[in-house]
């Protein structure tokens, strides 16, 4: 559970850091254009020319400071959601148990299950938890899930299957719990810039 929490909070520091440098880039080229667009050479007949606010261009507002409040959440979401994935996989193991003879059918069948129905329940307590927590209500809730939801989960059928399949197929036993460990952090960082954007990526 500790584990997952302090994954979680690297994914949700990933985020934010890319959450600042896309910020001061979309500055920068703000800033840039003012200059060159924005400046007007002022009248000399008046008495102060500098007090004329054409002369400064409008500076766009800096990246928000890094939110310790948001990487609690998705930390404390990464506590709470571990013993339910790890009861799910174990669930998995014993319906779907790898033998001798075939590897490939069960573990195409562990994919199927937790696709078609861990990961879209796993998505919907995601983007609930993060909303109530945010200080949202249902209305807040239902706007949610009607802006990133479904991009979301297009998203996850897109990178996750893949993944398990090459994580039960080809990663050796000892290093497939590092390896989706690690695929996990991007895609946790994908959760939160998603979250915290107003529409979906």
């Amino acid at each position: 559970m500790i584990t997952n929490a302090v994954l979680g909070g690297i994914a949700d520091t990933v985020a934010q850091s890319l959450t600042v440098i896309r910020a001061r880039s979309k500055r920068n080229v703000s800033l840039g254009k003012d200059i060159s667009d924005g400046i007007e050479m002022p009248d000399l007949d008046e008495k102060s020319p500098f007090a004329s606010e054409s002369i400064i261009p409008h500076r766009a507002p800096g990246p928000s400071p890094f939110d310790f409040e948001r990487l609690t959440r998705f930390m404390s979401y990464g506590f709470i959601m571990s013993p339910l994935q790890f009861q799910w996989f174990a669930f998995l193991s014993r319906a779907f148990p790898f033998t001798k003879q075939s590897a490939t059918v069960p573990a195409l069948q562990r994919v199927c299950f937790d696709q078609l129905i861990f990961a879209p329940i796993g998505l919907a307590c995601f983007f609930t938890f993060m909303t109530v927590t945010e200080g949202g209500g249902r209305r807040a809730v239902t706007r949610k899930f009607q802006d990133v939801y479904l991009p979301a989960l297009k998203a996850n059928f897109m990178l996750w299957p893949a993944v398990q399949i090459l994580n039960f197929r080809v990663i050796p036993l000892q290093f497939q719990i590092p390896f989706v460990s690690t695929v996990g952090i991007a895609w946790t960082a994908y959760l939160s810039v998603t979250n915290s954007a107003d529409e979906p990526l």
